[in-house]
């Protein structure tokens, strides 16, 4: 039973992993973006694993893949042998990349991808000193943690690198927020250069920055912020690092990747989560004269594993397949446009944000910008009796967050959006 599992989980697991809702559930089963939980209650699922089961539920194109590769045998060789899945996929990843020489290191999670980045940027610019933007999240290893720009999920203030931040894109809250897009770039271009005129020594590695802040609540910045601060770190030969472990694989639906809004190339792209559509795939690909700056022998034991390539290389397929990035653009703007149309005008609604299926609603006390916490947990808790599962992140916690599989249908996306709607106007106490 569901209460008996919960006390042996927290008999055996630490205080510090969050369950989801008042009363956690075990999912048991899935199909499409549909997952059965333990009692037999059905959810339609907006979240996916956290933005990780991209394709959905039981696609027989990826198991077959996976079924194929086990029937084999090996299930696990190390890269110390030669891995045709893993260079078939490295071979898809580097040609969409939009890097120019790219070279492919595959991990286990976003963590492990984002170390691997800071370590070969620190590598290639002699200096340990990196720009990170605040309300960012990147992992929970130490180098991640120390570029993470959320103290909530900072679990450690022990730092081997030297970090300077850069303001976020927020548009409720903070020094940018009055400015409209245009005023903003210059301001962040301006901001970009008195840090580094006043934080930094010498040579600075790299900018690290996710084109939607995932944790941070789905926020991002006006389209061409990223170029500008591009121009400023060309000037002083500053790397730049597109965090896309959320952004990427069409997830925007305008863009493959979410660095391209921006009119600009990484010098390094990490990526995890929906490449592996369940299955531990994650990586970092980059220039090969920046991705070659390891000068000793390193290698992830797991990464790029056998059975995780072979999801890749299926998921990643079915994705292209289907045109699944257009589709994210075309459901996205159902959710979006009937978001904002049904609750966008609640004074306790600051704001519909994102992009594609990558969707924010954040909820703020009535007439400010105090955020409400509370308020978001009513309704993240609503929508779960409705039967929708969401996601909650922003610096506050005042942020539902949707990240559905990209496979959503727009029967789905009208299904799960009444059911959000209700929770929205309930939670609030505002009439049907």
């Amino acid at each position: 039973m569901t209460d008996d599992l919960l006390a042996r989980h927290r008999a055996v697991l630490p205080s510090w992993m969050p369950l989801y809702y008042a009363e956690p559930i075990e999912l048991v089963s899935g199909s499409g973006r549909r997952v059965t939980d333990a009692q037999g209650r059905s959810y339609l699922d907006f979240f996916g694993g956290v933005l990780t089961n991209m394709i959905g539920y039981d696609i027989p194109e990826i198991r077959e893949a996976v079924e194929r590769q086990l029937a084999t045998g090996i299930a696990h060789t190390s890269t110390l042998y030669l891995i045709r899945q893993q260079v078939e996929l490295a071979e898809k990843i580097a040609q969409r990349s939009g890097i120019p020489d790219a070279r492919v290191f595959f991990t286990n999670s976003g963590t492990e991808a984002n170390e691997a980045a800071l370590l070969v940027a620190t590598n290639h610019r002699r200096s340990h000193q990196i720009l990170a933007v605040r309300n960012s999240y990147h992992g929970r290893s130490y180098a991640a943690m120390g570029v993470t720009g959320n103290r909530n999920w900072s679990a450690s203030g022990l730092n081997p690198l030297q970090v300077a931040w850069l303001h976020s894109g927020d548009r409720v809250r903070g020094l940018l927020a009055r400015l409209n897009a245009e005023e903003q770039v210059d301001a962040a271009m301006e901001d970009l250069r008195e840090v580094l005129a006043t934080q930094t020594a010498g040579d600075v590695a790299a900018l690290i920055a996710e084109p939607i802040q995932g944790v941070g609540g789905f926020v991002h910045p006006p389209d061409g912020l990223f170029a500008g601060w591009k121009k400023v770190l060309d000037e002083h030969g500053i790397l730049f690092i597109a965090d896309e472990v959320q952004t990427g694989w069409g997830r925007t639906g305008e863009h493959f990747w979410g660095y391209q809004a921006h009119g600009v190339t990484p010098d390094l792209l990490t990526f995890a989560k929906g490449i592996g559509n369940g299955f531990a795939l994650a990586g970092v690909v980059g220039r090969a004269e920046v991705l070659e700056s390891v000068p000793a022998i390193s290698f992830s034991t797991f990464g790029g594993n056998p059975i995780s390539t072979a999801a890749g290389n299926a998921v990643l397929d079915y994705l292209i397949a289907h045109d699944l990035q257009a589709n994210a653009a075309r459901v996205g703007a159902i959710l979006a446009d009937g978001l904002r149309s049904a609750v966008g005008g609640l004074d306790c609604v600051a704001e519909v944000r994102g992009k594609g299926l990558m969707l924010g609603v954040e909820f703020v006390r009535p007439g400010s910008s105090e955020p409400d916490p509370a308020l978001t947990n009513r309704v993240f808790e609503a929508a779960r009796d409705g039967g929708l599962l969401t996601g909650k992140g922003g610096l506050y916690g005042n942020v539902l967050r949707m990240g559905p599989p990209l496979t959503l249908t727009e029967e789905e996306a009208r299904e799960g959006l009444a059911i959000l709607v209700d929770a929205i106007r309930s939670a609030a106490g505002v009439a049907a």
